[in-house]
């Protein structure tokens, strides 16, 4: 489930010649339509053809004009953006792992099982977490980090939401904040320092948490199936 906000490219006229970026932002949203349940998959498939027959961009806006996207605004997320602290009480005083890096070299990735909270240390040292092919058991996570004369960079799959608090001694703390769609995507926070070092924490492309994309995969299933009669 990419997380990613898209901008709305503006209001083109019906007459126009339609282009391939069109006949996309038609399919994505009939796409959407179909995992929501507005359309059946016999409807889907109806329109998924008419849209890329269409040769005008009215010709396409006809395929959504009953659908919500096709007014003037999207339908109202069912979701809150994710706070910018961690809910008092959910996350543990004592960390679930520690990664210490003092003239040398510690990472944390791969299939890995992310706890609620977690510390990591680089003194004149390199700190690697990548959390973009762990395991989340908890919705919640802190990755605490502390570097001195240090390197610390933490990546996330993309389909989950960032958080950041921190800042630098003559150093760089830099945390690209990330809104997941899905509100029951883990939420990771990093908070920490970097003295004459360096914190960084940004989403790794092309990764996605697993369960996130079954669950959406899922859902669809169910509507394919109950429209067919399965």
């Amino acid at each position: 489930m990419d997380l990613q906000k898209h901008t709305e490219p503006a209001p083109a006229a019906p007459e126009l010649r339609a282009s391939d970026a069109d006949r996309d932002r038609i399919a994505d949203i009939l796409r959407e339509a179909l995992a929501e349940g507005r359309l059946t998959a016999d409807e889907h498939a109806e329109r998924v053809e008419g849209v890329l027959a269409a040769k005008t961009v009215g010709e396409l806006e006809v395929f959504i004009r009953d659908l919500p996207a096709a007014h003037g605004h999207r339908a109202a997320p069912a979701f809150a953006a994710a706070p910018s602290r961690p809910t008092v009480g959910a996350i543990p005083v004592d960390p679930d792992d520690n990664v210490v890096a003092v003239f040398s070299s510690a990472m944390r990735k791969g299939r890995w099982r992310a706890g609620r909270r977690i510390h990591a240390y680089a003194i004149f040292g390199s700190v690697e977490i990548d959390l973009s092919e762990a395991l989340f058991e908890y919705q919640q996570v802190v990755v605490k980090a502390v570097s001195v004369f240090g390197n610390i960079e933490v990546r996330v799959p993309e389909n989950v939401s960032l958080r950041g608090t921190g800042g630098g001694v003559l150093g760089n703390f830099e945390v690209a904040p990330l809104d997941s769609s899905d509100p029951d995507a883990p939420v990771v926070y990093v908070d920490g320092w970097a003295v004459l070092g360096n914190v960084e924490a940004r989403p790794k492309r092309g990764k996605l948490v697993a369960d996130i994309l079954d669950r959406v995969q899922r859902k669809v299933d169910r509507s394919l199936r109950k429209h067919l009669g399965h």
